[in-house]
């Protein structure tokens, strides 16, 4: 049997590379730690989990062929069963946020100009559309008909739930920073600047250091 540390996939990002699958699913993992601690929705990483959901496929048809008695088909279950769980973990944690920040969401991705940018992915961006359409359905019917005329022009984007990204997050640096400027959200002028290690850890407001995760410079904890 193909041991899964052999194994290679084709590189999320479309490119000639190959990754060995333990590679991709390092990738996972860091971006469903990063999704379960951010405050908001991050860049969708459809690729990498359409990769994961390959290697699965290809490693349970590879324990059919092993022999009962094999010990090693037991310890690939296992594996199969950890992996499913960190998809599955991952994917209902962008399916809430979705829910949740909905408008918002929709109301950010229509700015992008280029698709590799965007938030949600395809699938996702179809799924929040239905979602928002009937959600404001059902409010219409249910709340707004009751209400009096004078109420009922309710603008659904500009009451929508935004994330807040002044919110704290534990991170650490996989490469060093000079001069990260932190800024007093107080307004009392005591910014400053921080040079970050590498491999220290820090807690920081989400918005100081968002574009050093969308670097791959932090990872979040």
């Amino acid at each position: 049997m193909s041991d899964v540390d052999e194994d290679l996939v084709a590189s999320s990002d479309g490119e000639e590379d190959m990754m060995t699958a333990p590679e991709v699913l390092q990738r996972l993992e860091e971006a469903w730690v990063i999704e379960r601690m951010s405050p908001t929705l991050e860049h969708h990483q459809t690729d990498v989990v359409d990769c994961m959901l390959e290697q699965i496929d290809q490693m349970t048809e590879n324990i059919k062929k092993c022999k009962k008695q094999d010990f090693r088909a037991a310890l690939h279950k296992m594996e199969i069963d950890r992996i499913r769980y960190v998809l599955s973990s991952y994917l209902r944690v962008r399916l809430e946020k979705i829910e949740r920040y909905a408008h918002h969401l929709l109301e950010k991705d229509a700015s992008v100009t280029d698709p590799l940018q965007a938030v949600l992915s395809p699938q996702e961006a179809s799924y929040a559309k239905e979602y928002v359409s009937s959600m404001e359905s059902h409010f219409q019917k249910v709340v707004l008909q009751q209400m009096p005329e004078i109420i009922r022009g309710f603008d659904a984007v500009k009451e929508c739930v935004k994330p807040n990204l002044e919110s704290y997050v534990f991170f650490k640096v996989k490469k060093a920073v000079p001069g990260v400027l932190v800024e007093d959200f107080r307004g009392e002028g005591r910014d400053e600047e921080v040079d970050l290690e590498e491999g220290s850890q820090y807690l920081m407001r989400y918005n100081t250091v968002k574009d050093l995760l969308q670097s791959g410079t932090v990872v979040f904890i």
